[in-house]
């Protein structure tokens, strides 16, 4: 069974997936580096927690820093995102997912941050079908804490699984399922995360 396989399979089985060996090790790397710089050169600011511009800031609900990677960018020429774009046109010869575009950030928590139970689907919007979460630290200690956390849909109360985030670790899920948190870190936490959407690309 490949890569792709067992992705779609633990999809169709529970919700969601983990491989730790479908990204290689090298894109990993370029992806922290791309991060860091635009990290260390001003472009990364807090998100609100919903999708209108007049949403709140609330670092008590999500602590994480942002930078969109927008179409036209420099850092959207990486091959993970080409990647990411054949991995998307495979779900939707698989299972109809009328899946039309991507969105990609990178998302940087610091000591201490996380972010609280939720969902990844806007009250008023459905667009978001798979997330997804591309893990770039260069090393993690169970420790550090920082772990996905994914919840039971139908009781969010309780505990499926916490996803420690390991160096190219990718975590896929269904967006409008599965609740889930990013448990508070004790060191600066990197990823790249995004979702495959059914409405068309923006910009």
């Amino acid at each position: 069974m490949n890569d792709h396989e067992e992705i779609f399979r633990s999809l169709e089985t529970q919700g969601w997936a983990i491989s730790d060996s479908v990204i290689p090790l090298s894109w990993h790397i370029t992806l922290l580096m791309q991060g860091w710089h635009l990290w260390e050169t001003g472009h990364f600011y807090m998100e609100g927690i919903g999708r209108s511009a007049s949403d709140a800031r609330r670092p008590d609900i999500r602590g994480d820093t942002i930078c969109w990677i927008y179409p036209n960018s420099p850092q959207a020429n990486h091959p993970f995102f080409r990647w990411m774009a054949q991995f998307r046109q495979e779900l939707n010869e698989r299972y109809h997912l009328g899946l039309r575009s991507q969105e990609f950030h990178f998302a940087r928590y610091g000591k201490g941050k996380g972010y609280i139970k939720h969902i990844d689907q806007h009250r008023d919007s459905d667009h978001r079908k798979i997330s997804i979460v591309l893990y770039l630290n260069l090393q993690w200690n169970p420790m550090h804490g920082g772990e996905l956390c994914l919840y039971e849909p139908d009781d969010p109360n309780v505990e499926i699984r916490r996803i420690p985030p390991m160096g190219a670790r990718l975590a896929v899920f269904h967006s409008g399922l599965i609740p889930h948190a990013v448990l508070p870190c004790q060191q600066t936490r990197w990823s790249l995360a995004g979702w495959l959407r059914s409405d068309e690309p923006v910009g």
